[in-house]
């Protein structure tokens, strides 16, 4: 079962994100990256890596795509806030 992170969870496992540009979004227990790509194909083929991840692990982002930019935000709506699972799928969305 996935919990909601704990504030040492946070400090340990949103730290390193934060650093690739990931941020917290306002009012809401979430993160955002917004990631620009060459173009329409680049950023949508990225979009259909990152959706195969997600789909392997159940946990789907809440994304939009315009053009060459792609806008993610993450949130574990089970427990209402942030968990694991989005610093995973953040860590693999930061590697491919």
């Amino acid at each position: 079962m996935t919990e909601r992170l704990s504030d040492t969870g946070r400090k340990t496992i949103l730290a390193p994100l934060f650093e690739t540009g990931w941020q917290m979004v306002d009012d809401r227990d979430a993160i955002t990256k917004t990631f620009q790509f060459k173009d329409f194909t680049e950023a949508f083929g990225w979009m259909t890596q990152a959706a195969l991840w997600a789909e392997k692990w159940n946990h789907h982002p809440e994304w939009s795509n315009v053009y060459k930019t792609v806008t993610v935000v993450l949130t574990t709506h089970d427990v209402d806030g942030l968990s694991a699972l989005d610093a995973k799928l953040a860590r693999k969305m930061d590697s491919l």
